[in-house]
């Protein structure tokens, strides 16, 4: 008798979330080298507003493409070759000599992450039914948390005891390293060796909570996609809720530093907080759905309750910039990525919720460029304000634009009908 694996299908959200932790880590690297590089290649905040925005540019102009493409070729595929390409970027990422070498591989960098999202919206869609969706969203979107957590103490280390351009080198490797992983463990659920006839037949049977009614075959993915008022309300939604993530993933360290005096090695100390803070709130955001539901709201009321009662919880950010200590500061940085991540677990889920499955990577690409966009937009108002203003009108803007995002969810989603799509 074979050996099979029984809750296969949570195995696999686990692996797409340590493909997410080495994801972040990547990305995050930047900002906790930012005060270091501020210092020996002389980039000021303008300019590195200018490298991110290089690479966030790049992300929204590869999301959909790196949607499509994963779309049109299976997981196992598409995301192998998303993280070898991102891994190698982050590595060369080393040989940067000022603000405008850095821009260049953080694009590079930025084309490769844009696969991990719609890839892992796919997953999710694939192998969960819509009551477990939420759940299953949230434990893979800590591995952003996680890796953002990560990489102050590690990046930290990694400088303090050798050198930024070994930083970018290490992790750039440890992203390899769990690439080879998803290519070796990772199947579709009817090719899988490990899954149980039992768990086959639950993954394929009907999902009786959403349906969506699939497209014609001749009709074309963007096609199908882009007409839908529940596209553009996941896209709007997205848009004005990623302005508060990119601030709390590249941002911190330098107003830390900036803002509160801190060190390097008060930032390796402390700023893993926010993340651990994060990860929590996927978690809650993840079983917010399933609470709702068993209080005999339907699925699709549920998400948008959800969604709602983390975008509320970002007010606490209003309080960040008139915080009476660093610490209080980092307490309120923490609550305020709690609620962010609580949202962004619903966020991340409705694509697989409203489209049929062979377009889920494509919405969330799509989507997920929007969300970009105004994090694109966002940080170069950051770039500006923070040198000529200072940082607390960011906070306000903040705290605000998940609950105005939220809004557009109850606005423009409607419940998708029609028979289920097939796998």
């Amino acid at each position: 008798m074979k050996f099979k694996v029984k809750g296969l299908r949570w195995w696999i959200t686990g692996l797409l979330m340590l493909v997410t932790v080495v994801n972040y880590l990547d990305r995050s690297c930047l900002s906790v080298a930012a005060p270091t590089l501020k210092k020996t290649l002389a980039i000021d905040e303008q300019h590195f507003a200018y490298i991110i925005m290089a690479f966030q540019l790049s992300y929204l102009v590869f999301q959909p493409i790196s949607g499509r493409i994963i779309d049109w070729l299976n997981l196992r595929k598409g995301f192998s070759i998303a993280i070898v390409w991102y891994s190698i970027a982050q590595m060369l990422t080393a040989l940067a000599t000022g603000w405008g070498s850095f821009a260049f591989f953080r694009s590079l960098l930025g084309a490769g992450e844009a696969g991990n999202f719609p890839g892992a919206a796919k997953t999710i869609s694939i192998w969960f039914k819509s009551k477990e969706r939420t759940l299953a969203t949230g434990i893979f979107n800590t591995g952003s948390s996680f890796g953002a957590m990560l990489a102050p103490p590690l990046v930290a280390y990694l400088i303090l005891a050798f050198s930024w351009q070994a930083a970018f080198i290490v992790t750039g490797t440890i992203s390899l390293m769990w690439g080879a992983l998803w290519l070796l463990f990772y199947h579709a659920p009817e090719n899988h060796p490990l899954i149980t006839k039992e768990e086959l037949a639950k993954i394929q049977s009907r999902d009786e909570e959403i349906e969506v009614q699939d497209a014609p075959k001749e009709k074309g993915v963007w096609k199908v996609v882009i007409p839908q008022r529940n596209f553009w309300g996941i896209a709007v939604a997205r848009f004005l809720s990623e302005p508060a993530w990119q601030f709390f993933t590249y941002w911190i360290p330098l107003y830390m530093v900036s803002e509160r005096g801190w060190n390097l090695k008060q930032i390796g100390l402390f700023l893993w907080m926010p993340f651990l803070a994060s990860d929590l709130g996927c978690l809650f955001g993840g079983i917010l759905s399933p609470i709702f539901i068993k209080l005999k709201l339907s699925v699709f009321n549920a998400r948008k309750a959800a969604a709602t009662v983390s975008a509320l919880l970002m007010v606490f950010a209003i309080f960040i910039g008139t915080a009476p200590s660093p610490y209080w500061a980092i307490f309120f940085f923490c609550v305020a990525a709690f609620a962010h991540q609580s949202m962004s677990s619903t966020l991340l889920t409705l694509p697989a919720d409203l489209f049929p499955k062979r377009t889920v990577a494509t919405a969330n690409g799509l989507s997920g460029s929007f969300a970009h966009c105004g994090g694109l937009l966002f940080t170069f108002v950051v770039g500006y304000v923070a040198v000529h203003i200072g940082y607390k009108p960011l906070f306000v803007a903040i705290a605000f634009l998940d609950i105005i995002g939220v809004s557009f969810l109850w606005l423009l989603l409607k419940k998708p009908r029609g028979q289920a799509a097939a796998g």
